[in-house]
């Protein structure tokens, strides 16, 4: 119970400050957490699936983020021209990684899929932005879903349910007027983060109503403060393997300095956040991207690389007293 019971008090606490305060959870979780938390899921994602994320694949997939970020950057000048190029870069990602992980008439027809998806993405790029915004905060979903393969079964049940019922369950109530959400209202941090209406389309539908639009508000940020939880403190305290096999890769980012670099970062960017809120987070969401999309296609390789791809996903645990264990599988969990 000891890795289910940090859920249950969190999902209590996001939601409490979700609904009490979601404009302020929002603006100032991002600026506390925004940089540290990108620093330590790429920490994770680059450590735990190393065997997929590597070579070529590895290069690909940076040159395209690469190219999302400046399409990021120039959006804050060109605007709607530059939010395209970004979705079509988005969908090449994809399909790098539908790629990577299937061959033959598999491969095909994902592309199709793609194509289709990307053509309605393309029609209508203010709800493709939204689905973006709130599908990255459900995406730890699957990395604890595929954690929790080694724990025993009657745990690890327990704990993909809880998992499942924070990211679907309670956004589901929110959405269908469970909780109240009167707590969505112009506040102090309104004094440097402008319009509470522009924060709220962010993760709103276009054209939603004021109601509408405050539950989504609250299933974000309460979505965003769990995605910084499993990020800052979760899995970094349990998944101990993914930063072992990272700082082997990256040795100058060895044990505190991915935190220092992130608190670092974090503090020079929350400085910008509090002068100028939108240019700060313009930056912030263009170098975001990298740990943003460099997540779907291991989700990719997880999802549909039922071949090579997943027999690919496996680390070796060190033990306490550096005797080497077997060899596990990162989504089987078999020895």
């Amino acid at each position: 119970m000891k890795v289910t019971l940090p859920f249950l008090f969190a999902a209590a606490a996001a939601l409490a400050v979700a609904l009490g305060a979601p404009l302020a959870t929002t603006v100032l979780g991002l600026i506390a957490f925004g940089v540290l938390h990108n620093v330590l899921e790429l920490r994770y994602v680059t450590g735990r699936f190393a065997p997929v994320l590597n070579g070529r694949f590895l290069a690909v997939l940076l040159g395209l983020i690469s190219a999302i970020v400046l399409c990021r950057i120039a959006a804050m000048f060109v605007g709607q021209p530059a939010r395209n190029a970004e979705i079509l870069v988005g969908y090449a990602v994809l399909a790098a990684g539908c790629a990577h992980a299937l061959r033959g008439w598999l491969l095909g027809v994902a592309g199709s899929v793609l194509a289709v998806a990307a053509g309605v993405s393309l029609s209508w790029p203010g709800y493709h932005f939204v689905v973006l915004a709130h599908l990255h905060n459900v995406v730890p979903l699957f990395f604890l879903w595929e954690w929790a393969a080694a724990l025993p079964p009657v745990t690890r049940r327990w704990f993909r349910s809880i998992q499942v019922g924070w990211v679907f369950v309670v956004p589901a109530a929110i959405l269908l007027g469970a909780f109240d959400v009167s707590g969505v209202s112009a506040s102090t941090v309104a004094a440097f983060a402008g319009d509470p209406a522009k924060i709220m389309a962010l993760s709103a539908p276009p054209a939603s109503s004021v109601a509408v639009g405050a539950r989504f508000l609250v299933v974000f940020a309460f979505l965003q403060t769990m995605h910084y939880f499993v990020w800052v403190w979760f899995l970094p305290r349990y998944a101990p393997d993914a930063a072992r096999a990272f700082e082997a890769r990256v040795p100058w980012l060895r044990g505190s300095r991915a935190w220092a670099l992130g608190a670092g970062l974090g503090a020079v960017l929350g400085l910008l956040f509090v002068i100028d809120y939108a240019s700060g987070r313009a930056l912030y969401s263009a170098f975001a991207s990298y740990h943003a999309y460099l997540e779907f296609p291991v989700l990719l390789a997880m999802l549909l690389g039922a071949g090579a791809a997943r027999s690919q996903l496996v680390f070796r645990e060190t033990a306490t007293g550096g005797q080497q264990t077997a060899a596990v599988s990162t989504l089987t969990g078999e020895i």
